[in-house]
């Protein structure tokens, strides 16, 4: 069995979790998430904390569930308590984004400029070159901080470029260094 199906979830103030049939309805100060839980699985609500169980150890599908159910579920907790977050920075002389309404305006050298829209789920802010992507749900956050990423990743050779905060780029060395090197 999955040794993190088998760590309880701790329910921090002002967190209830309904289950209903196989959906569980999380509710919390920053929203209400729900989850499927697969058959097989089944959650029990102990002195504030969740703890997942199996009926059939054996079965194949139910063990490769079981820690998966138990990581979605944790998340939701954590969503609808603090939230999450991630940063990234914006590396290059030019290369600046600001804040129009709801949409972040990057100029990263293009021609245009690239715009990404505040979404009711994720929130976008910029400070000193530094854009905060926050929200409840961590696969929607980690989407809008991936396609930012991915408008302008880091060049290998000046590091030029979006990066998330505290991401090793490795460099390269160029021409010039190569030359001087032989």
């Amino acid at each position: 069995m999955s040794k993190i199906g088998k760590l309880p979830i701790a329910l921090g103030n002002g967190i209830t979790v309904q289950v209903q049939g196989n959906q569980a309805t999380v509710t919390g100060p920053k929203g209400t998430m729900s989850l499927t839980i697969p058959h097989g699985i089944k959650i029990e609500q102990q002195e504030g904390r969740l703890q997942l169980t199996t009926e059939n150890k054996d079965d194949r599908t139910v063990r490769a569930m079981y820690g998966l159910t138990r990581a979605n579920l944790a998340n939701l907790v954590k969503g609808v308590d603090t939230g999450f977050e991630k940063k990234l920075e914006i590396i290059g002389v030019g290369y600046r984004g600001v804040m129009q309404g709801a949409t972040l305006v990057l100029s990263l050298g293009f021609a245009h400029q690239v715009k990404f829209e505040s979404t009711k789920d994720v929130t976008l802010a910029i400070a000193d070159n530094v854009i905060s992507v926050m929200g409840s749900d961590i696969s929607q956050v980690g989407e809008m901080a991936a396609k930012i990423r991915a408008s302008k990743p880091p060049e290998p050779y000046k590091g030029k470029g979006i990066k998330y905060k505290g991401e090793k780029i490795r460099r390269k060395a160029g021409k010039a260094a190569k030359a001087a090197g032989k």
